[in-house]
């Protein structure tokens, strides 16, 4: 685990609140960064990538290839990995993903190309928030930063639907000491601000299945109805305490609902069976007793699907990242909490350990308008820069 930060108290200054990196100096906030992580932006968004990531995918790797001298590989799944540094006891990685969800019919012309445009220091495209900026930013660190430890960059694919690209790194051994994983987290303490977020929740998704004796309605009695038996379920459902813990200081709570009931067939049968979905937002180390409905007679419960949380386990590698976005902008940014499940939550469950830290704000992914701040963009590559350039030295 990372025992110390390479911080130190220097001359104060208005961005840094007198947190300056050893052997860095603070960044020109209007420029540094800036044009280059629009423009890369604007290449990685026009490329289509809802339906298959691999044009997306070799536009990455081959500007990794011909901009650094790291080692450059694409697994099985078609994520993109980078290696440099030496071969440190740390490794940090830079973790992003290059899938986006379809785009919306305003933002593909009538060739079906996507649209990408700038205006009001904004980008605006499918993907730009969630999350190409975001990798864009992460590319040019990797490419600009000495680092002291190792260095990793990854881009998955499947992030907005199954999770391969992560899982299958994972499985071929992609566990690096710490990562950041650039979804978003600006504006969420304040405006204009890029936070750290230390925790963030999972989903898991469960199938109730209730079942019973059909009967004609007039008879009611004669059988067993299975849509009442998912009923008490539901109740106890509606009984139970969502879950919730605290992370490095933060409190985070899960939620807890029946998202749909599915029973019966026609209205003068009484119904043999029923099922219930339930939709668990959960956080680390905690979830709901669902287990209890199956107490019911007849209702069996079944897990679909479980994104797991993510918990920040080491205080300093948070409070280093911190530090450079502090060093990185003119705001006041937070160790924070975010609502939404990440490949960050598959990395801290194999080992990892995780911070959230991107350009896209609240609101804006997978909408019809999705845009990033041209200003987020460069306070991400100068915190991801620090970073690399903090941790280890």
């Amino acid at each position: 685990m990372f025992n110390g930060s390479p911080f130190v108290v220097g001359p104060p200054s208005d961005s840094s609140d007198g947190l300056v990196p050893c052997g860095l100096k603070p960044f020109p906030f209007e420029a540094d960064g800036m044009r280059e992580a629009v423009e890369l932006t604007r290449d990685l968004v026009s490329i289509p990538s809802h339906e298959d990531e691999t044009a997306a995918g070799d536009a990455i790797e081959a500007w990794l290839r011909e901009e650094t001298d790291a080692e450059v590989t694409r697994d099985e799944a078609g994520s993109v990995i980078a290696r440099k540094g030496d071969d440190a006891s740390e490794t940090l990685a830079l973790v992003g993903h290059h899938d986006v969800v379809p785009p919306a019919d305003e933002q593909v012309d009538d060739a079906g190309e996507y649209v990408v445009s700038e205006r009001d220091g904004r980008l605006y495209g499918r993907g730009t928030a969630d999350m190409k900026g975001s990798v864009a930013a992460a590319m040019l660190a990797f490419r600009d930063a000495d680092p002291a430890c190792e260095l990793v960059f990854a881009s998955f694919v499947g992030e907005e639907t199954d999770g391969r690209g992560a899982e299958t790194a994972i499985a071929n051994g992609l566990v690096p000491d710490y990562a950041i994983v650039g979804e978003g987290s600006t504006d969420y303490s304040a405006e204009g601000v890029t936070d750290v977020v230390v925790a963030h929740r999972g989903r898991r998704g469960s199938t109730i299945s209730a079942s019973g004796e059909a009967a004609h309605a007039s008879e009611p009695e004669a059988g067993v109805n299975a849509v009442y038996r998912a009923c008490d379920a539901v109740d106890l459902i509606r009984e139970m305490e969502p879950p919730a813990t605290t992370v490095l200081g933060h409190d985070i709570e899960g939620s807890l609902a029946v998202t749909g009931v599915h029973g019966g067939e026609t209205w003068n049968v009484i119904p043999e069976s029923c099922t219930v979905h339930v939709d668990e937002r959960t956080v680390p180390g905690e979830y709901a007793p669902l287990e209890d409905v199956t107490e019911i007679d007849g209702v069996e419960w079944t897990v679909d699907s479980d994104l797991p949380p993510m918990a920040c386990d080491d205080e300093a590698f948070a409070d280093l990242v911190l530090a450079a976005a502090r060093d990185a902008q003119e705001g006041d940014p937070q160790l924070t909490t975010k609502p939404h499940a990440t490949d960050a939550g598959r990395l801290a469950a194999a080992g990892t350990t995780c911070v959230v830290c991107g350009a896209s704000e609240p609101g804006e992914a997978h909408t019809k308008s999705e845009s990033v701040g041209v200003d987020a963009l460069a306070r991400c590559y100068r915190i991801y820069l620090h970073t690399a350039e903090s941790l280890g030295a």
